[in-house]
């Protein structure tokens, strides 16, 4: 495979992100009506800003706060922006720029590139924001700001409210917008999803070029480097098991012959991401013990995008891959016993601790409620923190081939990620990177892809 790219980027329309505050303000309305609250006030938020690395004078890579950015596609750092509950209008506020900008970063845009660019009612610079919030608001009292404030349940962290100088002079409501605006990112635009399909075309891709760099790199962080080269990736990429590849844990240790490759990594297209992970062997063939265990882990894979539909309940599908996995290992005399009982002992959350997938979107892990693009990512591993507990204890120890298991000590592990799409009939599987163990082998051994084989889909 060439290693540059024949896939063109989709052009991204002015109109995405205006249908996107359409969408919030429409929602906020309901709420409003339905709670008995007059439908005035603002929302008002407040976009990322650039950062140095601690003391120094180097700027970090700025990404734009993805709340912001889904609103209104701002790639500029220092912005406010606002949405006139009453009339819908749309306002940005640009910081205003030093002269000096001019002689080191380039020229000064006037306030009408950016209405023009993000396809916004007015701007305005943000040392206007009092003026300007309160010449338009036309009720008795101080305007009302409705500010971002909730809990993002995968950091644990809180939405960061916007702040600005005379927030005296308004009232403001911290409980109602952040509920609303994580809803309403579940669920993408046809323009949302265009782009979201990108970022895994483009993704599916170089993983598929990554199988053939594996055989050549002599460790992960090269492999990590390699990626990254070719794609900006929407997180942090880990090439190994689990999350190995972070400054606990760097990308470090030389891949031997007969190892396991774990590649997590997605790209990033305009705000939207991607999160794919394959699993293969280095040196391009499947033991026996490798084929039982990815396998096992495919089968689940393929029955979760199978049963994936409107009103199927996330937890049932996680105790299905389990239920698969563990079912597997039995098959291959890895476990031994009824495997009801196996899950009544929650042994299935010793081989694949983690969630059977997250949402996806601006975020790699997108807020929300209900699911709309999601991605499936059962796994399975053999850690010893989780392993020997569960194998010392006289409750758990019985379904465990002791024997057998001890060849998998060095094992690893393997995960299974593509990026589905819940439609009104089924599931549509985004991803598409060979999966079946026929196919990585002929593609390491130098087969083009994609073959005729299609991606698992129920749509």
């Amino acid at each position: 495979m060439a290693s540059s790219s024949s896939l063109s980027p989709p052009k991204v329309p002015k109109e995405l992100y205006f249908i996107n505050r359409e969408k919030v303000l429409n929602s906020l309305r309901q709420h409003l009506t339905e709670t008995s609250r007059p439908l005035h006030g603002f929302v008002l938020l407040q976009g990322g800003e650039e950062q140095t690395r601690y003391c120094t004078d180097h700027l970090e890579l700025f990404r734009q706060e993805s709340y912001f950015a889904y609103l209104f596609g701002v790639r500029e750092p220092g912005f406010y922006g606002a949405i006139d509950i009453a009339t819908g209008k749309s306002i940005l506020f640009a910081p205003r720029l030093p002269p000096d900008y001019a002689v080191w970063l380039g020229k000064i845009k006037p306030l009408s590139y950016f209405q023009e660019k993000y396809m916004v009612n007015m701007v305005y610079y943000t040392d206007e924001i009092v003026g300007v919030l309160q010449g338009h608001y036309k009720e008795p009292g101080k305007p009302l700001l409705f500010l971002l404030h909730g809990l993002n349940t995968d950091s644990n962290n809180f939405s960061k409210p916007a702040q600005f100088e005379g927030m005296e002079k308004f009232e403001t409501e911290l409980n109602t917008l952040h509920p609303i605006l994580s809803e309403c990112r579940v669920f993408k635009s046809d323009h949302e999803l265009a782009l979201i399909q990108f970022a895994n075309d483009i993704s599916s891709e170089a993983h598929v070029e990554e199988r053939f760099k594996a055989i050549e790199l002599d460790n992960p962080m090269q492999t990590q480097s390699v990626y990254i080269s070719r794609v900006l990736p929407s997180f942090l990429s880990a090439c190994a098991v689990l999350h190995y590849g972070h400054a606990a844990a760097p990308n470090d240790r030389t891949f031997e012959d007969g190892d396991m490759a774990l590649l997590d990594m997605g790209a990033e297209y305009q705000f939207y991401g991607s999160d794919i992970t394959c699993s293969f062997p280095v040196n391009g063939k499947f033991t026996s013990d490798q084929s039982l265990i990815y396998n096992a882990v495919l089968k689940a894979h393929n029955a979760v995008i199978n049963a994936m539909k409107p009103g199927v309940c996330w937890v049932d599908m996680h105790k299905l891959a389990e239920k698969i996995i563990l079912e597997s290992l039995k098959k291959g005399g890895v476990m031994v016993g009824n495997v009801d009982e196996m899950m009544a002992a929650r042994l299935g959350a010793v081989f694949m601790p983690h969630g059977l997938g997250h949402f996806l979107g601006i975020d790699t892990h997108d807020p929300g409620g209900y699911p709309k693009v999601i991605t499936v990512e059962p796994g399975c591993y053999f850690i010893d923190a989780l392993l020997v507990p569960a194998m010392e204890n006289e409750s758990t120890s019985k379904f465990f081939n002791h024997e057998v298991i001890g060849r998998f000590k060095d094992f690893g592990g393997v995960r299974i990620e593509s990026d589905v799409l819940v439609t009104a009939n089924g599931s549509k599987n985004m991803t598409s990177v060979p999966r079946e163990i026929s196919d990585i082998e002929a593609i390491m051994a130098g087969a083009p892809w994609p073959s005729n084989k299609t991606a698992p889909s129920n749509s």
